[in-house]
C-alpha cells in the first residue's frame, strides 16, 4: 500500500505537468527558427521528446496503481510501459551529459566548437543515444504481466531466479548509463568553472560584454540544474536499486529489506519526476527559449484582451441601441 500510494500521488503530480511542459518545450524549439539547428537546440528537442514519450505512459501506470495492482491490460502495453521507463531515465542522463560536454566545448574550445557540433553530426549523435539505449534496455522487455494469486499483475518481477538478472542488469547500466555519465559531467563542469574563475581573474579592467556576460550567466545556469538534477533524481535511485538488489539476491535481513524496498519507491518517485525538471533547464539556460515563452504569454494576454474589448464594444451596441 505505501508503494501504490507513493506512486500514485507522484504520477498524478508528473503526469500534467510533464506533458504540458515538455510538450509545450518542442513547440517553442519549433518555432525557434533561428537556432533550430543550433547543437544545443537538436538536443534539447530530443531530451524533450524522450520525457514527453515516457509522460504518455503513466496514465495506465495511475490506472494500474488505482486499481490496487491489478492489469487489465495487453502484455505488450505492460512491457512498453517499463522499457519506457528506463529508455527515459538514460536517454535523459545521456542528453544531458552532452549539453555539459557542448558547454565545456564552447568556453573551452571554441573554435572548435564551431567545427565539431553541426546539426548533422549532432544529430546523429542523438540517434546513436537512442540507438543506444534501446538496444541496452531491451531486455526489460522481457519483464510482462505476472499471474499472483489469481491476479494479473505489471512492473514486478516474474520470479525470484528473475532477481539475479536484475541485478547484471543494474551493474551495466550502473556502470555505461549513470557512473561514466557523472564522471564526464563533473570532469567537463570543473574544467568549466576553473576556466571562467581565470577569465574573471584575468580579466582587463573593462566591462564585459553583455554576450561575455550572458554566456557565463548560462554556463552557471547549466551547471547547477544539470548538477542539481543528476544529485536529487538520478544518484539517490542507483545507489538504493543497487543496494535493494543485494538485499533480496543476498538474503539480507527482513527488516532491511521492507526498509530498503521503501527507499527504492521514493528514490524511483524522484527518478520519475526528472522529467519535471528539465523543462527549467530549457527555461532558464536558454535566452531564446526564454523570449518566446514571454511572447506567447504576451500574445495569449494580448488575445484574452481583445476579445474582452471586442464584447465589451458588443455590449455597448446593444445597450445604445
Amino acid at each position: 500500500m505505501f508503494k501504490y500510494r507513493a506512486y500514485t500521488f507522484t504520477y498524478l503530480l508528473v503526469f500534467p505537468v510533464a506533458f504540458l511542459c515538455n510538450i509545450g518545450a518542442l513547440l517553442v524549439f519549433l518555432l525557434q527558427s533561428s537556432r533550430r539547428r543550433s547543437a544545443s537546440c537538436i538536443i534539447m528537442m530530443n531530451l524533450a521528446l524522450s520525457d514527453g514519450s515516457f509522460s504518455l505512459t503513466l496514465p495506465l501506470r495511475l490506472a494500474y496503481y488505482f486499481r490496487g495492482g491489478v492489469w487489465d491490460f495487453p502484455d505488450w502495453l505492460c512491457r512498453l510501459c517499463v522499457y519506457c521507463f528506463y529508455v527515459n531515465l538514460y536517454t535523459s542522463i545521456l542528453f544531458l551529459t552532452l549539453l555539459s560536454t557542448l558547454r565545456w566545448l564552447a568556453v573551452a574550445q571554441p573554435l572548435r566548437h564551431r567545427s565539431l557540433t553541426t546539426p548533422t553530426r549532432t544529430l546523429l549523435v542523438c540517434l546513436g543515444v537512442w540507438l543506444f539505449v534501446g538496444v541496452s534496455s531491451a531486455p526489460f522487455l522481457t519483464n510482462g504481466v505476472t499471474k499472483r494469486e489469481d491476479i494479473l499483475r505489471c512492473f514486478e518481477p516474474s520470479s525470484p531466479s528473475s532477481w539475479g538478472r536484475i541485478l547484471i542488469l543494474n551493474y551495466v547500466a550502473l556502470a555505461f548509463g549513470f557512473l561514466l555519465p557523472f564522471i564526464t559531467i563533473i570532469v567537463c563542469y570543473g574544467r568549466l568553472i576553473r576556466r571562467l574563475m581565470v577569465r574573471s581573474s584575468l580579466g582587463d579592467g573593462r566591462p564585459s560584454s553583455n554576450a561575455r556576460r550572458h554566456n557565463r550567466r548560462r554556463s552557471v545556469y547549466l551547471v547547477t540544474m544539470v548538477t542539481a538534477t543528476f544529485l536529487l533524481c538520478f544518484l539517490p535511485y542507483h545507489v538504493i536499486r543497487s543496494l535493494h538488489l543485494h538485499a533480496v539476491c543476498g538474503g539480507w535481513d527482513c527488516s532491511v529489506t521492507v526498509a530498503l524496498q521503501r527507499a527504492v519507491v521514493v528514490t524511483l518517485c524522484l527518478a520519475a519526476s526528472n522529467s519535471v525538471v528539465n523543462p527549467l533547464l530549457y527555461y532558464y539556460s536558454t535566452r531564446t527559449f526564454r523570449n518566446h515563452m514571454r511572447d506567447a504569454h504576451s500574445s495569449l494576454l494580448t488575445s484574452r484582451g481583445g476579445s474582452f474589448r471586442s464584447g465589451l464594444a458588443l455590449l455597448r451596441r446593444r445597450n445604445t441601441t
